[in-house]
């Protein structure tokens, strides 16, 4: 069952502004807790809604954590304020970061995983926007360290990506060739991007060029599928897609029935 946790004060240290989060649902493992992955919602929406289709989902050796993201003026929406993990104009690699929002959602993404037990994986997926923040944090992995070049300690296991696309996508190169460790972990971390090619929010040329810029800068472990028809939504064939990359990537026990 999931319940509800509330984040109070949880403001990121690591920029100057301090975001207030919202509602954060988990969902526990009904079976031997293996690992722990934080899911992001896409903009505008809450933590609820996902909690709710990932407590269905034939994996019980996985726990769930679903923070909500802090409300806050959205360029795309011409300042009006709305949950978001981060500022937009577009959604696409091709506008301007918001870095100090980035690093202050990678930076809640990390701290919501760093009480998880020692013995247990982690992880971050995410949807549209979440989608987005999830890589973002995967290239903070990679780096070991945030766009404002504090620290960054969580060895994550898996990253997951549905409909979404990598922000900092033009100075990624740089980061990851030039340091031997950053592309040392970049190879070795798993990374499954879904996008369908009738999604009319977040393009289907967005998550392809972001999978070209993953891999062509060291991400080899990256598996990318597509889905003919699927617009900016999920479906049963994506999620079955989810749950068998998890359960081979984490070495999952009993996750089918």
């Amino acid at each position: 069952m999931s319940y509800n946790r509330a984040t109070a004060g949880s403001g990121s240290r690591t920029t100057g502004r301090s975001f207030e989060y919202g509602r954060t649902h988990v969902v526990r493992p009904k079976g031997k807790h293996q690992a722990t992955i934080v899911w992001l919602h896409g903009l505008g929406d809450n933590g609820s809604s996902w909690s709710q289709l990932l407590e269905n989902l034939p994996l019980p050796n996985i726990k769930w954590i679903c923070p909500t993201a802090p409300s806050r003026p959205v360029a795309i929406f011409g300042g009006f304020p709305c949950t978001a993990w981060f500022d937009v104009g577009e959604l696409s690699e091709d506008g301007p970061d918001d870095i100090e929002g980035l690093d202050a959602s990678a930076a809640h993404v990390a701290n919501l995983l760093s009480t998880e037990p020692n013995d247990i994986k982690v992880g971050v997926g995410g949807f549209s926007m979440g989608a987005a923040t999830a890589l973002y944090s995967a290239t903070c992995c990679a780096q070991g360290k945030y766009g404002n070049g504090n620290r960054y300690t969580i060895d994550l296991s898996v990253v997951i990506g549905l409909s979404g696309w990598l922000p900092c996508a033009r100075s990624l190169r740089n980061k990851i060739e030039g340091s031997h460790e950053a592309a040392r972990r970049a190879a070795s971390l798993p990374l499954l991007l879904c996008h369908g090619k009738g999604d009319d929010v977040v393009q289907y040329t967005h998550g392809e060029k972001s999978a070209t810029v993953l891999s062509s800068t060291g991400f080899r472990n990256l598996t990318f599928r597509t889905y003919n028809g699927l617009g900016h939504y999920t479906v049963p064939q994506e999620m079955d897609e989810v749950c068998s990359w998890l359960t081979l990537c984490l070495n999952l026990e009993g996750s089918r029935s």
